[in-house]
C-alpha cells in the first residue's frame, strides 16, 4: 500500500506544480525508477497507475521486461555503454542518456539492421560537473546537426541531472536554463520539429523541474523508498 499512496502522493505534488506554473497535468509525464527494485515492488506500483518506468542497467531492464505486464513503457536513463545497445534496441520506449556522437552512431547502426527507429534524448551537462556524463550546452546544437543524418534515430528533446542538492532551489537556475536552450533550440527546426520532450527532476527536486518546463520527472526514491 506504501508505494500506492506514495505514487499518490507524487502525482498530487506534480499537478500542484503544475497549477502554480500554469501548466496542464497532462504535460508532465511520471517515469517511476525501479532500478535494484523486486519485481513485486514494480508490480505494485504498476497497480497503483504507473506505466513508465525507468531503468539505470540494461541487464536489469532485460530482466524485467518478460515479467511485467506489455503496456509498460521502458525507458533507459542510466548511463549506455556503446557495448551494450545491441541487446537494448527495440526493448525501450525512449533512451534518455544518449551523451555523445559515438553513442548515437551506435544507436543508429544497430537499428538499422533491425530496421527500426530509435526514439532517443541528448544528456545535456548543463551544470558542467566533471563527474556527469553529457553534452556541454554549446555541444548540442552540433550534435543535433550530425544526428540528423541517421535514418533510423530521432532525437524527441534533452535530459539533464542536475546536481544533488540539499535545497531544490538551487537547481532552479539548471532547469530554467535547460528549458530556455530547449527552446531556442526548437526554433532551428534541427530535427524537423520533434522535440518536445524535456527529462529533468527528480525525488529532491521535481516540483522545480515542473514549475521550470520539465515534461518527464523520474522519481525513484520517492516512490519506492530509498535504496
Amino acid at each position: 500500500m506504501e508505494i500506492r499512496a506514495n505514487l499518490h502522493k507524487t502525482e498530487e505534488a506534480i499537478a500542484n506544480a503544475c497549477a502554480k506554473a500554469g501548466r496542464n497535468r497532462g504535460d508532465v509525464t511520471l517515469i517511476a525508477v525501479s532500478k535494484t527494485k523486486p519485481i513485486d515492488l514494480l508490480k505494485e506500483a504498476y497497480e497503483g497507475g504507473a506505466r513508465h518506468f525507468g531503468e539505470n542497467r540494461v541487464q536489469e531492464l532485460l530482466t524485467k521486461i518478460p515479467l511485467m505486464p506489455r503496456d509498460v513503457k521502458w525507458h533507459l536513463i542510466g548511463h549506455l555503454q556503446t557495448n551494450k545497445v545491441r541487446q537494448i534496441i527495440g526493448k525501450t520506449c525512449l533512451i534518455h542518456s544518449v551523451d555523445s556522437l559515438k553513442l548515437a552512431g551506435e544507436i543508429e547502426k544497430e537499428s538499422g539492421k533491425q530496421n527500426l527507429v530509435t526514439d532517443i534524448l541528448l544528456e545535456v551537462n548543463v551544470a558542467c560537473e566533471e563527474s556527469k556524463f553529457g553534452f556541454l550546452l554549446e555541444e548540442v546544437e552540433e550534435a543535433l546537426n550530425a544526428i540528423k543524418r541517421f535514418p533510423h534515430v530521432r532525437v524527441l528533446g534533452l535530459m539533464t541531472v542536475a546536481p544533488f542538492v540539499e535545497d531544490a532551489e538551487k537547481n532552479r537556475s539548471v532547469f530554467r536554463k535547460l528549458y530556455e536552450f530547449y527552446v531556442d533550440i526548437k526554433t532551428k527546426n534541427i530535427d524537423n520539429g520533434s522535440m518536445t520532450i524535456l527529462s529533468m527532476g527528480m525525488t529532491g527536486d521535481f516540483c522545480v523541474a515542473v514549475e521550470e518546463g520539465a515534461t518527464m520527472v523520474r522519481v525513484g526514491t520517492g516512490i519506492f523508498g530509498a535504496r
